[in-house]
């Protein structure tokens, strides 16, 4: 835990219930504690905290962390492409959602646009969180609608207990005749460790319930490998890491050609006087770009380039003791410096080189004022200054080049109480200001992959939204939830608007009426609101055979309107979603039924169209065993078997910009298995 209070490790509401280590006899109390803790419930946060762990990310088939999110509460995906899919939280997404690696930005282009991948594979997760609320004022203003976080072992921090631990991870589908694999090794002695991981996954065609989707193919590969100097008081390591990807854009022609090199450094210096608790640190560096191509074309259509770096460091103070109670926090600084482009081959180009440098402060501070009361309070200020060409569209179009500078100022401040019963009770607000990203500014072209010529404003202002929340969580006993509601007011929303009319390859064919082959969508900013709740819930019913049963149900949704004057649906915004399961669990055995349903989503924006609702039926069942049952000290095997949408539904997910073009795929199969030694 880095920061106490304020981000959390312990299992989620929405990951499978805990399996226990061992076998326990059936309770004769039906409200008696388990030997371990059964309750997949966050606990101890002052917002919504979901974390998947390593076997949920292999039982799930997908070359994207969002393809193990999408149906949790609150959390939906982009889906373009099955290389592509990116998370969106309570309806937010792109430069309001920030995907990371062990604290450091992914550092791409897949907030640009739907149909870039982001360079992180789920193999590479140890597990994923996914933070929302206060706690991502550590990250930035980007991050206002949340964090997704891949947590590896890439830089180890600790030695393995055994000198050595070992892990492959695998699985085969049925729908698109899909294999994919992974391993990783971490091994120290002395005060040395080192880390290598790989990864390979290919995937055809997938097969829908209309037949097969042409294009929807993915190959992806990587490496990775890191090593660390460990002592008693902390430690410092770096890791280098290399992703490779081509996958096809479904229902055309084009395929996106990407390839990553990323540096990454981190270190703890655990001091434990003159004040201070402890110090640390998180650098990253890295080249990514990739091609945007059509077979049989001598060049590319469009080519992206995005060059980072970025660095934070924190400083944790010692407990005070104050009047108040005891006082926790850190203070800290973050940076960072990014160029981007986007040039196309055959028109206009999406987004001529964009510099972006940002820098920032922050302060964490949490105060334990009883044992059963905890505020907590942070601040953020930081400064942006981005540098690009645009379009000046208020009169006949004209370019615009200079240096926007923006001073975005961000603050929160939470309560949590514990009531009777283990029922936990939370109240956060936040403020939070988001500088407008160099594309929302200066793109003005042509981007092949998603059909359409996007049109930046440099006049847009800074993004002002204020939030409130309120929950109950329960997370031990029988019966566990978690319930959420919010209210967001956006001052100066930023979206994509579509205007209505088509364009060829340049600004001057641009027309209104449907004669171009790209739908012309134009950067603007209106007031809006964002409503949503999430409930999800488990209870044990009776234990039975070797473990207990149970049943599991959850509910999310969100409405997304324009405060202003002409009012109106904000576009592709996540329908009501409703869903139950019934599960069985011990020690070697888990098992569980579940049901998900979307309702028809007719709350629609300007130019859009509404979807038909939905349902997926899912099953999954895994055993987990000794290799060497003898000795007891093996390594420990999972086979699984998971199946998706097995009534072969036909399924549009509304946020996605082609559900009126491209399905998702039909009933699939996933046989996949864990080998690991510790």
């Amino acid at each position: 835990m880095e920061l106490p209070g304020i981000v959390v490790s312990t299992p989620s509401p929405v990951a499978r219930p805990a399996r226990p280590k061992k076998a326990a006899a059936p309770a004769q109390d039906a409200q008696a504690e388990p030997a371990t803790t059964p309750a997949p419930i966050a606990e101890d946060t002052f917002a919504a905290l979901t974390v998947v762990p390593a076997q949920d990310v292999v039982a799930i088939p997908g070359a994207n962390l969002a393809d193990s999110l999408q149906y949790r509460p609150g959390i939906a995906g982009s889906t373009f492409a099955p290389g592509a899919n990116r998370p969106v939280i309570r309806g937010l997404d792109n430069f309001r959602i920030r995907l990371q690696e062990n604290g450091i930005g992914s550092h791409d282009v897949s907030a640009l646009s739907e149909d870039h991948a982001v360079p992180i594979d789920p193999f590479a997760a140890d597990q994923i969180e996914v933070v929302r609320g206060p706690a991502t004022l550590r990250y930035g203003s980007h991050a206002i609608g949340g964090v997704v976080n891949a947590v590896n072992d890439r830089i180890p921090h600790v030695l393995p207990p055994r000198g050595f631990s070992i892990e492959t991870r695998g699985g085969l589908n049925s729908a698109d005749r899909g294999a994919d694999g992974a391993f990783k090794v971490t091994a120290g002695s002395g005060a040395f460790a080192f880390h290598a991981d790989a990864f390979k996954r290919h995937a055809g065609d997938y097969d829908t319930p209309q037949g097969r989707m042409r294009n929807s193919f993915v190959d992806n590969e990587g490496f990775a490998v890191g090593g660390s100097l460990i002592g008693p008081s902390g430690f410092v390591g770096i890791a280098f890491t290399r992703y490779d990807a081509l996958y096809g854009i479904p229902g055309e022609d084009a395929r996106i050609d990407m390839i990553q090199d990323k540096v990454q450094s981190r270190s703890e210096w655990r001091v434990g006087s003159m004040g201070i608790e402890a110090i640390r640190t998180w650098f990253g560096a890295s080249d990514y770009h990739h091609k945007e191509v059509v077979p049989g074309e001598p060049e590319p259509g469009s080519i992206f380039k995005n060059r980072e770096t970025e660095g934070r460091i924190e400083i944790q103070h010692l407990p005070v003791m104050t009047a108040f109670g005891e006082l926790r926090g850190a203070i800290g600084t973050q940076f960072g410096h990014r160029k981007t482009s986007a040039i196309s081959t055959e028109g206009d180009g999406l987004l001529d080189p964009a510099r972006t440098s940002t820098i920032a402060a922050f302060i964490f501070e949490e105060l334990q004022v009883t044992k059963r009361l905890r505020l907590q309070a942070a601040a953020r200020i930081e400064q942006a200054e981005i540098d690009g060409i645009g379009l000046d569209m208020s009169g006949p179009p004209a370019l615009v080049q200079g240096e926007k500078t923006f001073r975005p100022f961000s603050a929160s401040a939470g309560l949590l109480y514990e009531l009777p019963l283990g029922v936990v009770a939370r109240l956060t607000g936040q403020y939070v200001e988001r500088a407008p990203d160099a594309a929302e500014l200066f793109s003005k072209g042509v981007h092949e992959a998603t059909g359409t010529f996007e049109i930046g404003n440099p006049f847009l202002g800074k993004e002002k939204a204020q939030t409130v929340e309120i929950g109950l969580r329960k997370s031990k006993g029988p019966f566990r939830f978690d319930i959420a509601a919010y209210h967001t007011r956006f001052n100066g929303f930023i979206f994509k608007q579509l205007t209505g009319e088509t364009c060829d390859d340049t600004l001057a064919s641009c027309a209104p009426g449907p004669g171009g082959e790209l739908d012309q969508v134009l950067f603007t900013q209106r007031n809006a609101a964002f409503t949503g709740a999430e409930l999800q819930a488990q209870y044990d019913v009776a234990p039975i055979w070797l473990g207990v049963w149970g049943i599991d149900g959850q509910y999310d949704f969100v409405h997304a309107r324009f405060d202003d004057a002409a009012g109106g649906n904000v576009p592709r915004i996540p329908p009501h979603r409703a869903g139950a399961g019934i599960y069985y669990r011990d020690a070697a055995w888990f098992a569980r039924l579940g049901v998900l349903h979307a309702f028809e989503q007719d709350r629609i924006g300007d130019n859009e169209t509404p979807t038909k609702g939905f349902t997926l039926l899912n099953a999954d069942l895994a055993y987990t065993f000794k290799l060497d049952a003898r000795s007891g000290i093996g390594p420990d095997m999972t086979i699984g078997l998971k199946g998706e949408n097995l009534l072969d539904d036909d399924v549009r997910n509304h946020v996605s910009f082609r559900k009126d073009e491209v399905l998702l795929p039909g009933r699939t199969i996933r046989l996949y298995g864990i080998v690991k030694l510790n």
